[in-house]
């Protein structure tokens, strides 16, 4: 019986040793820190692969809102009146708190009667959505020139209504003409944003970025009106004595065929209103401005008197664009602009000019959405690296801001694709 016992214990005691050994087994299985024996030329060209993944943005990725969805508030599940009863009967008359409810209410009913009232003995305001017989349209091509930063694309877009210009702190932003266009009862503006003008010493125009000048410069002469901006903040406090010479330029003398304004831009920014009119002295004698304005692009201060007189001066003829409908190739410049304002902001010094930003590929998907694709060609690869991040993460961020805003500007979905390459 002793023998028999013992072989028993020594069967349950190996039955109990073996257990830890199979889970040690399963542990090291799928837990083990161990790396796993693979390819090394698998292992390189995923790592290519994955640093070209980290060079293109595509939206897509990105979960976005809905269109025009908003949270419901949450609303109360109770019976106002059968709640106002019961704290009748519990408190033996309505609280402070319904009665300042009821009040409210009865208050908002009579403003919205009163409204109501006024709208309809009003006499009904022009549609502009009505369409205009075309030997009643007026129109007018009207020409925004200065010195780089002065403020000409926030002028423009604040005029027009929608961002058709990008608009950065960093001087040389706008690298082409800008078309944007206001339309107003019988009355269309065509608006051009020009890059950056300045002069020499020498009185002729910087060769930089000679294309781009000498564009601009050509095509003075083409609008019916020429708006002369420059930055009135910066001219107090630190004079440039290039936008002196491209003021006088501009206004030296009158032009029978052109009407040129000039237009005192950023006086939000002024703290002394009264110096302002020290500026517009220094100025005055100039014969060839028709008018002064000080306006304010970014904030609209003096904006309405601008754009009043401007309607003023439309002649009688056939507009040029849709009012309806924003064409496709303005589309596209508001694409390219939009990415290029965000690539601004994100990358610094002198890379985002020698950029090299091309619109790839537009098409208008089934559902109503875009699909845009967009390619940005750096002259290096440290180059890339820099506007790509560690992982993708600036351009990244620059292709997330730029689909949020087109979608709110073309008010549809917008898939946007941005890759970075080297030229």
């Amino acid at each position: 019986m002793k023998a028999l016992r013992g072989l028993r214990a020594l069967t349950t005691l190996s039955s109990k040793t073996q257990k830890p050994h199979l889970t040690s087994n399963l542990l090291y299985r799928f837990y083990a820190a161990q790396p796993q024996q693979q390819d090394h030329s698998t292992t390189t060209n995923s790592l290519e692969d994955h640093e070209d993944d980290d060079a293109v943005f595509d939206s897509s990725q990105f979960a976005l809102p809905n269109m025009g969805t908003s949270p419901v508030p949450d609303q109360p599940t109770w019976d106002r009146e059968y709640r106002a009863k019961a704290d009748r009967t519990i408190f033996g008359e309505e609280t402070q708190k319904q009665k300042s409810e009821e009040d409210e209410r009865k208050r908002r009913a009579i403003v919205l009667a009163k409204a109501l009232l006024e709208a309809a003995l009003q006499k009904p305001d022009e549609e502009d959505d009505m369409p205009v017989k075309e030997e009643d349209q007026r129109s007018l091509s009207v020409g925004i020139i200065g010195a780089p930063n002065a403020g000409k694309s926030s002028l423009t877009n604040h005029v027009v209504g929608t961002k058709v210009a990008a608009v950065s702190r960093k001087t040389n932003t706008t690298t082409h003409e800008v078309l944007g266009v206001m339309t107003k009862g019988n009355t269309q503006i065509c608006f051009f944003d020009t890059p950056g003008l300045m002069l020499k010493s020498s009185g002729y125009p910087y060769s930089d970025m000679r294309a781009r000048v000498e564009s601009a410069w050509s095509s003075v002469g083409l609008y019916d009106v020429l708006i002369v901006i420059f930055d009135v903040h910066r001219h107090l406090s630190r004079p440039d004595s290039r936008v002196v010479r491209l003021i006088e330029r501009m206004g030296a003398q009158a032009h029978p065929k052109q009407k040129r304004v000039l237009c005192m831009n950023k006086v939000d920014l002024v703290e002394k209103k009264k110096d302002l009119l020290k500026v517009a002295d220094e100025f005055k004698d100039l014969p060839g401005y028709e008018r002064y304005f000080m306006i304010s692009g970014l904030k609209g201060s003096g904006v309405k008197d601008l754009t009043q007189f401007l309607m003023e001066q439309a002649f009688k003829r056939p507009w040029d664009e849709d009012p309806f409908t924003m064409s496709e190739e303005v589309m596209k410049n508001i694409s390219l602009e939009v990415v290029r304002e965000r690539l601004l902001d994100h990358v610094h010094q002198e890379i985002p000019y020698g950029i090299d930003h091309r619109l790839i590929d537009w098409k208008e998907l089934r559902d109503g959405s875009l699909r845009i694709e967009q390619h940005l060609i750096t002259p290096k690869q440290s180059q890339r690296k820099i506007l790509v991040g560690k992982k993708g993460s600036k351009i990244g961020r620059i292709g997330i801001e730029a689909n949020e805003e087109l979608r709110s500007i073309f008010k549809r979905d917008v898939h946007l694709i941005l890759q970075v390459r080297v030229k």
